[in-house]
């Protein structure tokens, strides 16, 4: 049949419900899409249950350095794109960028790179015996599984002004930043004995772009192995020091798209690129625009201030 004349035989009320459907499918894969917020990570910029706008359209025409990405997990390859979680990151290093953290200080392209406004580290709390610290935890926007029952002391990602709104509680007892946290090098990205970095002096890494050619040995594989193999679907093998990559030997790769790091606000409470590695772009599903609501606020312990806030 003719999908003109198919298409004359369809009420109204159907041609509207089908056009709208159209529309809405549109929108939904090109323009616009909406996210919960779920963990930590970027606190306190972004809270747990907050309904994040997620603009679609920087996928393509391109994302900016601090802009807040949502992306499908890199490392849940074992499914389909469609069926892995969603995480929340910051970028930091855009492709072809040089990035390193000198303790705790991101530096790109050798430049200091201005902190967040939200971003927190760890602070030590501890308060009086018999204090009910989930409440507490409620009126900061944190989950209560951040805490161990019976606890009077807890670690919290905090930055100055939320320290100095904690101190002013009359049920705080003790309050500043936590002790740094050992030198641990075989949890991180790039996973070889040849990086020994820390979540605090990471790097310098240069992310890829599409089109650079990179060296590939024994040293630089660690670093590029997912990229070869996992995000850009080649057969890559290593035998008594020779790599091959599709059955040929070769010591080059050309990279086929552009990758970001990325890491929390939280920098502390976060497993970002440090841990992972890169954020290939084709997992990219868009750049958080603005928090709508706190879902929160529909049950018993509403999150003020975060209603039409922008990022």
């Amino acid at each position: 049949m003719n999908p003109l004349a198919a298409w004359r035989k369809v009420p109204e009320w159907g041609k509207a419900f089908l056009i709208a459907v159209a529309l809405l499918g549109t929108v939904h894969l090109y323009i616009f899409r909406w996210v919960t917020v779920r963990n930590t990570s970027m606190y306190a910029t972004l809270l747990p249950g907050d309904l994040l706008g997620v603009e679609r359209w920087p996928c393509w025409t391109g994302m900016r350095r601090q802009d807040i990405l949502v992306f499908h997990d890199p490392v849940q390859d074992d499914r389909p794109m469609y069926r892995r979680r969603l995480l929340v990151k910051r970028i930091i290093g855009l492709p072809g960028d040089q990035v390193e953290l000198r303790q705790g200080e991101v530096h790109v392209n050798g430049i200091a790179l201005d902190a967040p406004a939200g971003q927190t580290t760890r602070w030590t709390l501890r308060v009086k015996e018999g204090t009910d610290l989930s409440g507490i935890l409620e009126t900061m926007g944190l989950p209560p599984d951040l805490l161990l029952p019976g606890r009077t002391v807890v670690d919290l990602p905090l930055n100055g002004s939320l320290a100095d709104r904690m101190r002013q509680r009359p049920e705080v007892v003790f309050l500043q930043p936590a002790a740094p946290l050992p030198r641990r090098t075989a949890h991180l990205f790039p996973h070889g004995p040849n990086y020994r970095w820390s979540k605090d002096d990471y790097g310098p890494i240069q992310v890829p772009r599409a089109g650079d050619t990179v060296e590939v040995n024994t040293f630089t594989l660690p670093f590029y192995d997912r990229i070869i193999s996992r995000y850009e679907n080649n057969r890559l093998t290593v035998s008594d020091g020779v790599i091959r990559i599709n059955g040929q030997e070769t010591d080059r790769y050309v990279i086929r798209q552009d990758y970001y790091f990325v890491l929390g606000d939280s920098r502390d409470n976060s497993e970002d690129s440090r841990y992972w590695g890169l954020v290939p772009s084709d997992h990219a599903m868009g750049r958080a625009a603005f928090v709508l609501m706190n879902a929160r606020a529909l049950w018993r312990h509403p999150v003020k201030g975060r209603a039409f806030r922008a990022l």
